[in-house]
């Protein structure tokens, strides 16, 4: 676990920069998400009152679950009404909490890289027919 008390400013600034780092990147998208998750594992077992990452794995899997599914749906609502700006930063707060689900979950974010990798270049009907039901 990281002593440093910069790793919460870190994974905010790193949360509200999502969308411009991805754009930036030349492919490279995963890299922010991969330093991200780095600090969000940092923050597994750390006093609940010294980050709100910590605060999020003290409350467990159900809590986390159910703020991956708010987060999704202000992520919606933010597509419907309040323009790409609100859609951008509701999906950065959507994908740092599904980070802090994988790790909850002890999902290595290289288990969905090389799932997408599997996926990519088959239609996506083909792939949900080829889905075990």
């Amino acid at each position: 676990m990281s002593d440093n008390p910069n790793d919460d400013a870190l994974a905010a600034e790193l949360q509200g920069r999502f969308a411009h780092k991805l754009r930036m990147a030349d492919g490279g998208g995963s890299d922010v998400l991969e330093r991200l998750f780095a600090v969000i594992e940092s923050r597994k077992g750390a006093d609940a009152s010294s980050s709100y990452t910590a605060k999020l794995f003290a409350a467990g899997n159900t809590k986390i679950c159910q703020k991956v599914g708010e987060e999704a749906i202000e992520t919606i609502t933010a597509a419907l009404a309040e323009g790409n700006g609100k859609t951008v930063n509701e999906s950065a707060d959507l994908l740092y909490h599904l980070l802090v689900l994988w790790a909850d979950m002890g999902i290595d974010p290289a288990e969905v890289w090389a799932e997408l990798m599997d996926r990519e270049g088959v239609s996506g009907i083909d792939e949900k027919n080829m889905r075990t039901k």
